[in-house]
């Protein structure tokens, strides 16, 4: 896939968002949608995630954060365009930094 159809942005999910399979929902949804890129848990009990794909599918992906897993309670969803970078296969959970 070539820079000009890919779409590569950095998503803060705020809320009660960790404790819930969150991490492992976000990377079900990616895999299932072809997205590269991570999700972690953050100290201050945010999730981090980067998404990297068609626009159309990071479009959804975003719209899905809002959803998250039955158990979360999503209070806001942060979206900050990331510059292009060659892709990373896949889409894994992350250790918290």
């Amino acid at each position: 896939m070539d820079e000009g159809n890919r779409l590569r942005v950095r998503v803060t999910i705020e809320g009660k968002v960790q404790g819930v399979w969150f991490r492992a929902w976000t990377q079900e949804q990616a895999d299932r949608r072809g997205i590269a890129g991570w999700v972690r848990n953050l100290r201050d009990g945010t999730v981090e995630a980067l998404f990297d794909g068609p626009p159309p599918d990071v479009e959804a992906m975003i719209r899905a954060c809002w959803d998250g897993p039955p158990a979360a309670r999503v209070q806001a969803v942060r979206v900050e365009p990331m510059p292009a970078e060659p892709p990373v296969p896949g889409f894994e959970i992350l250790p918290s930094p």
